[in-house]
């Protein structure tokens, strides 16, 4: 079934007095308010749980752009505010992934069913306009897509530039690249790490001290420690109701998004922190039946009085699988 089924019809958006940009409902939902915000349907992002869809509407301004709206809520359960009262960035480095995702499959036409490769990734915040306040982030946000690719008539790739506003101020700008994949070639790609494949998943471990790392619960924390102070093995719990929202045969980007930010919390000895830019490679797979290592480096020559660079690096069975710069900060302790 294609995506295209879930193609929406809509009229123009409230600019009502309280200056919130509002999705209007569909004519097959039939609500008798058309005005109240929706989240677009789960199934496009690939999210399992409706309350974890964090866009709430997108429209084509021409083959390459599209405009779309966000929303992130105060208080999440895992991304919580950082640094003394900042929105957390992961969670635009999510809105990202679920914008890619919800193009391939709206506007490009990629079936549902199909698998999305993230590439790379990466997020820089403006942190003036970034304080969580009374109301949940209402976001506007200008999409624009590039090297695309196609195998026939099928999208294999794209990448989006995006620029995140609210109230009438940029708060970010990142992207990222993604490929598609069909079902029979990730098969084939993937052998007997797919769901219900024959392979033995690595048992849960010990997590490092919350605080260490810039958490406050264990069951957050991502990292294990080993004898080396900058080197951990990769916590993997698929119970983790965010971080594996849904069954995977992979490590998910977004946990190794989040070593990054724990292992250079480890690395500059700060419990809190807030991240000003995080650039990430995803090299292969991480598989879920091998150790994975963590390694975090300062980077000297990125560092000045007002920010602090670190290099995180992941190795799996002695291959470079992942790689994120992050630049923190003097916000937070």
């Amino acid at each position: 079934m294609s995506a295209s089924t879930f193609r929406v019809e809509r009229t123009t958006v409230n600019d009502g007095p309280t200056g919130d940009a509002t999705a209007l409902t569909t004519k097959p939902y039939d609500f008798r308010f058309p005005s109240l915000t929706v989240t677009v349907p789960k199934e496009l992002v690939h999210r399992a749980s409706v309350a974890e869809v964090l866009l709430t509407d997108w429209r084509r301004v021409d083959e390459t752009h599209f405009a779309m709206t966000a929303q992130w809520p105060r208080g999440h359960s895992f991304f919580t505010p950082v640094a003394g009262g900042f929105h957390d960035p992961l969670i635009g480095c999510e809105t990202v992934r679920q914008i890619g995702i919800l193009l391939g499959h709206a506007e490009f036409d990629v079936p549902l069913g199909h698998q999305f490769i993230v590439w790379d990734l990466d997020l820089t915040v403006r942190p003036q306009h970034l304080r969580v306040g009374w109301t949940p982030a209402t976001l506007q946000i200008e999409v624009t897509c590039s090297e695309i690719k196609r195998r026939g008539k099928n999208l294999s790739g794209l990448r989006i530039d995006v620029v995140f506003w609210r109230e009438g101020d940029v708060v970010a700008t990142g992207g990222g690249s993604f490929s598609c994949m069909a079902p029979g070639v990730y098969q084939r790609v993937r052998g007997e790490h797919t769901l219900g494949g024959d392979w033995y998943q690595l048992p849960l471990i010990s997590p490092a001290a919350p605080q260490s790392v810039g958490r406050m619960s264990p069951m957050d924390v991502v990292l294990s420690p080993t004898t080396a102070p900058d080197r951990w093995q990769l916590r993997v719990d698929t119970r983790h109701p965010i971080l594996f929202e849904h069954a995977v045969d992979h490590v998910p980007g977004m946990v190794l998004l989040e070593a990054a930010r724990q292992a250079t919390a480890a690395k500059l000895g700060r419990t809190s922190y807030l991240p000003l830019s995080i650039a990430s490679e995803f090299k292969r797979y991480v598989e879920l039946d091998a150790p994975c290592m963590i390694e975090a480096y300062r980077i000297p020559g990125a560092t000045t009085e007002d920010v602090e660079t670190v290099l995180v690096t992941a190795q799996q069975d002695g291959v470079h699988v992942f790689s994120a710069t992050v630049s923190a900060g003097l916000h937070g302790h």
